[in-house]
């Protein structure tokens, strides 16, 4: 089929709940995809950020492969050999006391296991989340989620969710009350604009979550494996919270969700209370014990600090060329330029000229490349986005 026959399919049989591009995509290797009818595209998307060791890796497409004709499903009444392995791997992985994992299908399904060991570990309701996050479109991520486009449709919500000022230390004092639970956030808010937390505040966070006796809950389902320079975002402020929300990239893009926390928190789940049919299946987890290996022994994290430096210093000498751009931000290969305007145009030029770009929130570009994207590739997205910015700086002065 090609890319026009592909796309009138999905607009007749799958639902329109996704804003779509015009683009039939086929075939990834690396940081590269291909479409319908041949043509290349540099993928800044990278999933979503669930890409991070690249397209098609060939060590994840092994591991498939082995397990494929071994078992394709395995009840987690029941123990496996791939999952066992599998979570030695990703406790040895993550900081220092969180060892015990509850194994998903998405990042959304990991907030919801979290949401709901937080209360039946502290034996309270209530959840504070910040301004401007996004904790995924299910129950209670949902609550937790701020934007009011999500939210609105679908209220009321679950009770006991409040939002404290962006990463701000005194809100979330103010919001905290006898029936607090546990404080949600992302190190770097990704759909929210990529805006990484400041100097200090997830220490201060750490040390009133403990003073509290409530619960530090870190979402690192878009920061972490890599992404942002280290292995996971936390280690860049040296925190440890008590439970992690992982998901997106873990298993080299096959769906997986990871709820890993300290052994006591984890434990107050009596048997029953929680569970999934897919999860931790053998498949979902020979990919990602994959992916983990990849992800040490090719030392993705700190081509990811060095790559993300490379690209933040081309970024920034765009934004000191066009006044239109305002601001260049993040960490790692996790990036966001915040524009003067609608970025709409800047996506779509892009995507006609090769590039896949994201955005976050109406004026933010989001890049979220494979961790494997070379030098070469973010010259040609440079190259690109100062085509376009000359374009769109000279229509917005005529305004």
């Amino acid at each position: 089929m090609n890319s026009q026959e592909i796309m009138q399919l999905e607009e007749e049989y799958i639902s329109n709940v996704y804003p779509k591009r015009n683009v039939a995509i086929v075939k990834g290797q690396g940081a590269l995809l291909w479409d319908a009818d041949g043509k290349e595209y540099i993928d800044c998307i990278g999933g979503h950020g669930s890409c991070n060791i690249g397209h098609c890796h060939p060590s994840v497409i092994k591991a498939i492969e082995d397990q494929l004709p071994k078992l394709m499903i395995c009840p987690s009444i029941l123990y496996s050999n791939v999952r066992a392995v599998f979570g030695k791997k990703i406790a040895k992985l993550t900081p220092n006391a969180l060892n015990k994992s509850f194994l998903s299908n998405s990042g959304a399904e990991s907030v919801e296991c979290t949401i709901k060991l937080a209360r039946k570990y502290t034996k309270k309701t209530d959840i504070i989340a910040m301004k401007k996050a996004f904790h995924g479109r299910l129950g209670f991520c949902l609550s937790a989620t701020w934007k009011p486009k999500y939210r609105k449709p679908f209220e009321p919500l679950n009770p006991g969710f409040s939002h404290a000022k962006t990463f701000n230390i005194q809100s979330i004092k103010d919001t905290i009350t006898e029936k607090t639970a546990a404080v949600i956030v992302e190190p770097i808010q990704g759909e929210g604009g990529v805006n990484p937390a400041p100097e200090g505040f997830l220490q201060e966070l750490r040390e009133l979550c403990t003073a509290k006796d409530i619960l530090f809950i870190l979402d690192e389902i878009q920061t972490g494996f890599g992404r942002t320079g280290k292995m996971f975002a936390c280690e860049h402020w040296d925190v440890v919270p008590d439970i992690l929300c992982l998901a997106k990239s873990v298993a080299g893009g096959v769906p997986m969700g990871v709820t890993i926390a300290k052994e006591n928190v984890m434990n107050a789940f009596d048997t029953g209370e929680h569970g999934t049919t897919f999860g931790g299946n053998p498949i979902a987890c020979a990919a990602a014990s994959a992916s983990l290996d990849v992800l040490v022994e090719e030392r993705l994290t700190e081509r990811a600090a060095e790559m993300g430096a490379y690209f933040k210093k081309k970024l920034t000498q765009l934004k000191e060329k066009y006044k239109i751009i305002r601001d260049v931000r993040g960490m790692g290969l996790m990036i966001g330029v915040e524009l003067r305007f609608d970025c709409r145009d800047i996506l779509l030029g892009a995507l006609e000229r090769g590039i896949l770009i994201l955005s976050a929130g109406r004026n933010v570009l989001r890049f979220l490349p494979p961790l494997v994207i070379k030098e070469e590739h973010i010259d040609s997205v440079i190259d690109t986005l100062d085509e376009l910015f000359q374009e769109q700086e000279a229509n917005w002065m005529k305004k």
